[in-house]
């Protein structure tokens, strides 16, 4: 087990640096500025995956081999986030670049009679790369939207396979006398009800399969895992073969799932020209054994367990191997970093909040975080922590400043000992608060689109 309070210097090293092997002599060289081609993108985005939960990460009991060979040839990055602990706004913020408070989705998550989503008037990152000549499938779970325009094929996918929404309580509840939660193709249901043990294998043979459609060509894969969101469940081939109990069995199966992606990527001589990315939409749910080992919190909290998870990145002969990367990213980060790489525009007379981040994936000398501030909401849309270097500031009546370099488990309240570093970053909280009040859009609402008389 690892402490609470370790720093994130020393994790690191019990953690990462005895799993990356041989790898870690191989690739420190930064690798940036050599002229190649636009890549291909696939990211791979678990539900209420926490912290620890990746061998390379520190999990004392779950295996993930085929991640943790990623992390050898790869780089970590132990300082990534979603900017809310939970499902729809953090998958809001990935499609848009945006803040969700920005884009109107940072309320809680959507429930299957849900007339809202994203607005069709943002542009996708789907829309930018498909724009650009890529191929874009989208597969698992999608949330953010399950009525005409806000459905993954008008949002600028050309294939989608899985679910729109969760299908615990009270979700599945509103299928019972349909049959069950569907499982979609496009935009026809293929079966249903939807049983999680089956769902990590469909997903995986339908991005196999997508990727060897589009291999003459580019393409941008999302892979949206519906695991480990409860309720849980593993296939045969992996149900009571963890340590780690039915949790740690359906960790493995993402992990086999990874491996099987990276597999085929090598197989068609693809690895060299495809950016994969691993990471999960929020912490681990209160519901569930997953853990965020050394942070505190998990889902729902603006504590760092809640929205600080593990991330991989991976791309021979672009991003270093064995490297750990501990600047400030975000999910966010995603859409200008691909529009750059593949030569598009970022959307006109709008405020896009996520930064080009491939300075820091490929290492390049000088490189630092864009970020000045990162903003924590809760899952009401409320600004609770603000984060500026080492600092972190939880707002309110009662404001705790915790140094994170030092004190990454949020232990250790020094709020007293620096008083001009609180004052400096409520200061920045409430102009970055008003700036979203001030430069929100409105979310898309599927029954004033119907009456504008818009497709």
């Amino acid at each position: 087990m690892i402490e609470r309070n370790l720093t994130r210097r020393n994790f690191l090293k019990r953690t990462f640096l005895l799993t990356a092997g041989p790898s870690l002599l191989s690739g420190a060289q930064s690798l940036a500025g050599s002229e190649k081609p636009a890549p291909n993108f696939v990211i791979i985005f678990t539900d209420d995956q926490g912290y620890q939960d990746l061998g390379c990460f520190g999990s004392p009991n779950i295996r993930t081999p085929n991640i943790d060979r990623m992390a050898a040839e790869g780089t970590m990055f132990t300082g990534f986030y979603v900017p809310a602990p939970l499902c729809s706004p953090s998958r809001a913020a990935l499609m848009t670049g945006c803040y969700p408070r920005r884009v109107g989705l940072a309320q809680g998550v959507l429930r299957p009679d849900s007339r809202l989503g994203i607005n069709p008037d943002e542009t996708t990152i789907a829309e930018m790369l498909k724009e650009r000549g890529y191929a874009t499938g989208c597969i698992g779970k999608w949330h953010i939207g399950f009525v005409g325009p806000f459905r993954p094929t008008r949002q600028g996918f050309d294939f989608y396979y899985g679910l729109y929404h969760n299908i615990d309580e009270p979700e599945a509840a509103h299928f019972v006398d349909k049959g069950g939660v569907p499982v979609m193709r496009n935009e026809q249901v293929d079966h249903r009800p939807a049983e999680p043990e089956t769902l990590t294998e469909l997903y995986t043979k339908e991005a196999v399969d997508f990727i060897n459609k589009n291999k003459d060509q580019p393409f941008f894969l999302y892979l949206a895992h519906t695991m480990p969101h409860v309720p849980i469940g593993a296939s045969a081939r992996f149900k009571g073969k963890s340590a780690a109990g039915l949790y740690g069995d359906v960790i493995e199966c993402l992990d086999w799932s990874t491996g099987q992606i990276l597999n085929t990527l090598k197989k068609l001589g693809l690895d060299k020209n495809t950016i994969v990315i691993y990471t999960s939409d929020n912490g681990p749910s209160p519901r569930e054994t997953g853990s965020a080992l050394p942070l505190n919190g998990k889902k729902h909290s603006t504590l760092e367990g809640g929205m600080r998870v593990p991330c991989v990145m991976w791309a021979p002969n672009r991003i270093p191997a064995g490297r750990v990367c501990e600047d400030i990213a975000t999910i966010m980060d995603l859409y200008p970093t691909f529009a750059g790489l593949a030569g598009a525009d970022l959307p006109e007379g709008r405020i896009i909040d996520g930064k080009d981040i491939y300075p820091l994936m490929t290492a390049r000398p000088g490189a630092k975080s864009p970020h000045e501030a990162f903003l924590y909401h809760d899952g009401r849309a409320r600004l609770r922590a603000i984060r500026v270097g080492k600092w972190k500031l939880h707002l309110g009546p009662k404001p705790a400043l915790y140094d994170l370099d030092s004190d990454i488990g949020e232990t250790k309240n020094v709020v007293g000992k620096h008083p001009k570093t609180v004052k400096q970053l409520t200061q920045m909280a409430a102009r970055a608060d008003r700036e979203l009040t001030n430069n929100s859009r409105p979310v898309g609402d599927f029954d004033k689109i119907k009456r504008q008389g818009r497709p």
